[in-house]
């Protein structure tokens, strides 16, 4: 099939041009000795001479002519797609870097070098288009890639910031360490309150006992604080559930509606989340993280400040608040010992450190 479409293709360009250059050559003839006069419709006589002078010839050069299109097929079909169409963009460039100069270039007042450098310029622009664009392909893909990765990024970021909801309960807004975290940027989305929580906050601050009064105007001071002082999204949901009761499961329900995390401090609260499936940000985790490291073995100096709960034990306490229980501590109540740490206990609830003074080690 393609030896006779190399034919074909043969005797179509032999036919075209012997049917404009017809006149011409029998205008050549008229002085020769075997001249026979006039002809008639040279062009299409000269078409079908030039048919068949291609015809002929084409015994000769088709092999060679299919032997060179299967070899460049092959060869161009082992180079890489992404390699050829970046070649292909260079050369395009490279051409039409070499058309916008060709004007130019035609009005040198130079004969013959006016007519010759346009190709000159065609072929150099050209061939050094296909080559930089494909000597640098990995450069243009990781710049297309790096600005596209960044565009998605940004979106991403934007609409997490956005959208991505942290809904509070009434324990973390009395705790008041969330607006400290908020100030501190490292909670970021839009923060939930949902409008019973609110309501429960009212009714603490409201009630009869002193201690649950403060406590329920100091969230409400912290609510006030969040929303006017703080440059943090604040949402309130008006909505409620009315068929649930209690306050904590309203709020594992708002979190699947919201696709949101319930940010608290209340242990049983999170066990919940953890059993429902829902995301959870734990400031006493958030608070156990960033406390220092104390590893067993590590020496420390406490005052024991109370009995502990077994019998001989001593209580003593760090200056972030973390228990220390001292085995045998109960002699050294009131007095600045050293304790070697011999376990560390880790929960949601908080961080245990149990020790025993150093003293009795070395008596050991």
């Amino acid at each position: 099939m393609l030896k006779r479409s190399v034919q074909l293709a043969f005797i179509i360009v032999g036919g075209t041009v012997g049917y404009y250059l017809g006149r011409k050559f029998f205008q050549v003839l008229e002085g020769a000795p075997f001249y026979l006069g006039d002809v008639p419709a040279p062009h299409i006589i000269g078409a079908i001479l030039g048919a068949v002078v291609s015809f002929i010839a084409t015994f000769w050069v088709t092999d060679h002519v299919v032997k060179w299109i299967r070899w460049s097929e092959e060869r161009l079909v082992k180079i890489p797609a992404i390699d050829a169409l970046f070649g292909a963009f260079g050369l395009i460039f490279g051409l039409i870097v070499a058309f916008l100069i060709q004007q130019p270039l035609e009005q040198l007042p130079i004969p013959g070098v006016a007519q010759v450098l346009p190709f000159v310029f065609s072929g150099l622009l050209g061939y050094l288009g296909f080559r930089v664009a494909y000597k640098k392909k990995d450069e243009l893909i990781s710049l297309f890639t790096l600005g596209r990765q960044g565009r998605e990024a940004r979106k991403k970021k934007a609409e997490k910031e956005t959208f991505e909801h942290k809904i509070l309960d009434t324990s973390v807004i009395i705790d008041g360490r969330i607006a400290d975290i908020c100030q501190t940027g490292f909670l970021e989305g839009t923060l939930v309150i949902p409008s019973f929580v609110l309501e429960e906050l009212q009714h603490i601050a409201d009630s009869s006992d002193v201690l649950k009064r403060n406590r329920g105007r100091r969230g409400l001071d912290i609510l006030n604080k969040i929303q006017k002082e703080l440059d943090v999204r604040v949402l309130i949901y008006e909505g409620d559930f009315d068929d649930v009761t209690e306050v904590d499961s309203k709020l594992v329900k708002l979190a699947k509606v919201l696709q949101g995390k319930v940010v608290t401090n209340d242990f049983n609260l999170n066990k919940v989340c953890e059993l429902q499936g829902v995301d959870v940000l734990n400031i006493n985790d958030l608070a156990n993280a960033v406390k220092p490291v104390v590893l067993p073995g590590e020496e420390i100096n406490v005052q024991v400040i109370k009995d502990g709960k077994e019998h001989g034990q001593g209580v003593a306490y760090l200056d972030d608040g973390t228990m220390i229980v001292i085995e045998g501590g109960r002699d050294f109540i009131g007095d600045r010992i050293d304790v070697l740490v011999t376990s560390v206990l880790q929960t949601s609830a908080g961080r245990m450190i149990f020790a025993k003074p150093k003293l009795l080690e070395k008596a050991l």
